[in-house]
């Protein structure tokens, strides 16, 4: 009996265990255990896993150490009384330069029950002050090759007679750097420090490299390449943006077993060279001649007598800043599809997906042999290699071998955006499988999002999507990734940021961009074309410019990190408070703009056709949304002066709109697809007009024989606002068009990522201008927006920001039997999925713990939903709401829902329940 009892009692102590609350996925500033940040309050989140529904957070407690034994405590929170788990900021005593600290987390959830305490995580400070800098710049004390410019190398050798505990390097540069210490390689970032507004704010890595340094003899050697800051970049061979010179700021902190320090840092005592690099350009590729190679150079040991000396010079320290983006890393790689002779016998390797990055190339031959590697993103008619649309971007990579041994060639500081590539001088008649690999390089950003449906041409849109964001999001989210262009363009980056939260964890991404929009911005409020702005001038486009307060919102909406806000507000209003001083009464109708770029039109898509938009109507529809925006972000941080300053001025705005561009029964001046998104869209309308509009805009659509005419402006929101005015139906027909202009055109064509125009390649196969045609270029990809908040239905309210109050809207139709997305939040993963099968439509959703959500599903009332085969009323984890719409609503806490309605949905039209994100 005695036996029985313990078996119960050990029982009933195993399920409480597993029935506790745990806390697990600890972040500092977005990042786990970080090294190199300088954050004073750094910001701590977590999630919470629970086998049970409904799981709340009461209350947390957070604990920081200066050591793992939590016996140095800097700060201890307390229990503190509150559901919020992410973005905590840090209340304790100042923090230290390049010191780690510890911290942990337990919670107590809504049933009073408490977490153990978590898994320890860390982070490391960076430095603080400019006078915890004691390294000098130096540039290269050899007299520069002015034409080639070589790529140069740095080099200090020293000596270690203690042992060491810990060491930590400060590095950046002017130009690119690859670092090595005692022949091993300091990190695995590519392309860094990255691309900042050098001038204003330049970045430097941390990293720790206690394991690459030894008591005894050690060396340093650091490559530099042109880069960002003097390579050539922008147009007409433009080149030394920020600068002419090259240079290094390098810092090494060692903590000794003993517990003393010493610093070896970048000064007078080193040496510089060349090597094998010899030629390097972002543009143009890469030429490494082995021959040249100085082996052995970052190893203690080389004799380095023959080398220069160095420049000390006196550059800027006071815009150093630590780096919380994602640094750009290697990902996937590649092995060719096929290898083929063109028509004109040239040697060709196909790698069956459109990237970014380069090729990895092993190959022996004879002493001087020349190997030139060219890049393409497509074949042209007659299936031979082209190039012309790179413009004067060469992107060739040449290779001059040794000779004897198998090589190995790979570039450093250039890139590519290819699917294809030739080889010329190749030893041999042709060109092995297994001694090519493409290898693709982009920022390395969490992937968050999944989403797929029972339609194949779909699936593989979304893996366009996917691609176009991987090739462009290379430290700055760049138009396109391989003609001579590759910048920071402000449109399209704004017209795609929704979308690209879905895909991946862009938060930290945009937020060191966004810092570089207001670093660039004028003093009178003007937002440039291109962000960091190497072009030198500060025109606006309106679209273009709204970038200023279309990212900060679509942000602060998908992460919930009001931090954004706060950096960018700023910049927000004063980049209202141009377009005010631009505009007479209320009208914005100067200076220069894009319009609703690359529109399609019958005879050619950039003017001569009735899809034309005034460019003017199209500034005041942008006028109002950033306005109000802005009045959004003012409400978040509770700025209630200028919500009542800009509320007013939001009106002026959409009562100069309708007197200039609206007649009195509702027509727009402009005819056009994203004439009317726009206005319905932006609330430019009121609601006695809306409905005509909307109706105006299905028959333009049916003008088009059921096609889309809008460009870069109106494309991110047309589905959206057929869906809000009850036309689900066309929405689907859009999207599910094949022929040209639709989303799927270029997916028939072959494409495996987003083109630039809709008709890059035509029907015959011939190509649009080579002026202007990039084969990946994410814009038109602001389309899965729609299919993840609106098909799939996931998305997240104004008061719940960041998915922690949910909001679930399925709207199946089209013709799928099934879509479901899925999407790592800071809280957990969120899901929801429907499937049509067996006469009844089931919905799969599951909500992340420490989330509420509602959820509306196509049903005429609630007893025609049945949740894991029970009626709703016998349901205690679900609240019925109001049934409208031809939606009923439910309130649930998080869990793992299963719900079947009887019935195939359909897509018929419906009254909206809500106006798209940002506008009221």
């Amino acid at each position: 009996m005695k036996f029985f009892c313990f078996l119960f009692a050990l029982q009933l102590v195993v399920s409480l265990c597993l029935a506790q609350v745990k806390v697990d996925g600890l972040l500092c500033e977005n990042r786990t255990d970080p090294i190199g940040m300088d954050a004073a309050h750094p910001r701590f989140s977590w999630k919470l896993t629970a086998d049970r529904r409904n799981e709340m957070q009461a209350a947390y407690r957070i604990d920081v150490s200066e050591n793992a034994s939590f016996s140095g405590h800097v700060w201890d929170s307390g229990k503190i009384l509150s559901d919020s788990s992410v973005f905590i900021s840090y209340q304790g005593k100042p923090l230290q330069s390049g010191k780690k600290y510890y911290w942990r987390v337990k919670v107590w959830d809504n049933e009073g029950k408490a977490s153990a305490w978590s898994a320890v995580a860390w982070w490391q400070t960076a430095l603080f002050s400019v006078d915890d800098w004691k390294a000098k710049w130096i540039s290269p004390g050899y007299i520069e090759d002015t034409v080639n410019r070589p790529s140069p190398l740095m080099r200090k050798q020293f000596t270690e007679h203690k042992k060491i505990k810990f060491a930590v390097a400060y590095i950046t540069a002017h130009g690119l750097y690859e670092a090595n210490i005692n022949g091993k390689r300091v990190g695995d970032a590519y392309l860094t420090p990255g691309w900042t507004s050098y001038g204003k704010r330049l970045q430097y890595q941390t990293y720790d490299v206690t394991d690459l340094l030894k008591e005894g003899n050690n060396a340093i050697g650091i490559m530099l390449g042109n880069g960002w800051y003097r390579g050539i970049i922008g147009f007409a061979d433009h080149k030394n943006v920020y600068g002419k010179d090259i240079a290094l700021l390098f810092q090494l902190n060692i903590t000794y077993t003993d517990g003393t320090t010493g610093i070896i840092t970048s000064d007078e005592s080193w040496k510089s060279s060349t090597g094998e690099v010899i030629y390097s350009e972002i543009y143009n590729g890469e030429t490494i001649d082995h021959n040249k190679n100085q082996n052995r150079w970052t190893e203690p040991g080389f004799n380095d007598s023959q080398w220069s000396g160095v420049q000390v010079k006196d550059y800027p320290k006071n815009i150093l800043l630590a780096t919380y983006n994602e640094m750009v890393r290697k990902h996937e790689t590649f092995k060719p599809v096929r290898i083929f002779k063109t028509p004109k016998n040239e040697q060709v390797i196909d790698f069956g997906q459109n990237l970014v990055g380069w090729v990895v190339l092993k190959v022996k031959g004879k002493a001087g042999d020349k190997l030139t590697v060219s890049h393409a993103e497509v074949l042209d008619k007659a299936g031979n290699f082209y190039t012309e649309n790179l413009r004067a971007a060469k992107a060739q990579d040449t290779y001059i071998l040794k000779g004897g041994e198998e090589e190995i060639f790979e570039p450093h500081f250039t890139f590519h955006g290819f699917q294809f590539i030739r080889i010329e001088g190749y030893p041999g008649d042709v060109v092995l499988p297994e001694d090519v690999t493409a290898v693709a390089l982009y920022s390395d950003m969490k992937p968050t999002g999944t989403f797929t449906t029972s339609n194949l041409l779909i699936n593989q849109l979304q893996h366009n999507i996917q691609w176009g964001q991987k090739g462009n999001f290379l430290d700055v989210p760049t138009d396109c990734p391989q003609r001579d262009e590759r910048l920071g363009w402000t449109g399209d980056a704004q017209v795609f940021s929704r979308t690209a939260t879905f895909n991946m964890n862009v938060n930290d991404f945009f937020s060191k961009w966004l810092k570089d929009v207001a670093a660039d911005q004028s003093t009178e409020g003007a937002v440039p074309w291109v962000i960091p702005n190497c072009l030198g001038f500060s025109q606006s486009s309106t679209g273009w410019a709204d970038v200023a307060t279309v990212i900060p919102w679509n942000m602060y909406v998908a992460y919930g990190d009001k931090q954004i806000l706060r950096n960018q507000y700023t910049s927000m209003k004063n980049w209202v408070d141009f377009m005010q001083r631009q505009s007479k009464n209320d009208l914005w109708q100067t200076g220069q703009s894009f319009g609703d770029w690359l529109f399609y039109s019958r005879d050619d898509d950039t003017d001569g056709s009735s899809a034309i938009t005034d460019k003017y109507f199209i500034a005041q529809c942008f006028y109002s949304y950033s306005t109000q925006l802005l009045i959004n972000a003012a409400n978040a941080l509770n700025k209630q002066e200028d919500v009542t300053y800009y509320s007013t001025l939001l009106k002026r705005i959409k009562d100069a709109f309708l007197k200039e561009y609206v007649t009195s029964n509702g027509r727009l001046v402009s005819g056009t697809q994203t004439a009317y998104t726009l206005a319905l869209n932006f609330d430019m309308l009121p609601e006695s007009l809306r409905k005509q509009a909307a109706a105006r805009l299905v028959d333009n659509i049916h003008a088009y024989d059921d096609h889309l005419t809008t460009g870069f402006l109106g494309t991110p929101y047309l589905c959206h606002v057929l869906t809000r005015f009850g036309y689900d139906n066309i929405a689907y027909r859009l999207l599910l068009q094949e022929t040209y202009p639709s989303w799927l055109y270029p997916v028939k064509m072959g494409a495996t990522t987003i083109w630039e125009r809709w008709d890059g390649i035509r029907p015959d196969k011939s190509f649009e201008a080579a002026s202007m045609n990039s084969f990946n270029h994410y814009s038109y990809g602001a389309i899965g927006d729609w299919m993840y908040r609106v098909m799939a239905g996931m998305d997240t309210y104004d008061d719940g920001v960041g998915y922690k109050h949910i909001r679930i809207m399925p709207h199946p139709g089209g013709g799928f039997t099934n879509a479901t997305a899925n999407l790592q939040t800071y809280y957990g993963n969120l899901s929801s999925g429907w499937e049509i099968k067996d006469g009844k439509t089931y919905y799969n959703i599951e909500i992340p713990a420490n989330t509420k959500a509602d959820i509306f599903l196509p049903a005429n009332q609630a007893d025609d939903i049945t949740e894991n085969d029970k009626a709703l009323a016998l349901d205690k984890d679900v609240t019925i709401g109001k049934s409208e719409n031809g939606y009923v609503g439910l309130k649930v806490g998080s869990g793992i829902y299963h719900f079947a309605v009887n019935g195939v949905a359909q897509t018929t039209p419906i009254t909206p329940v809500a106006p798209v994100r940002g506008t009221k």
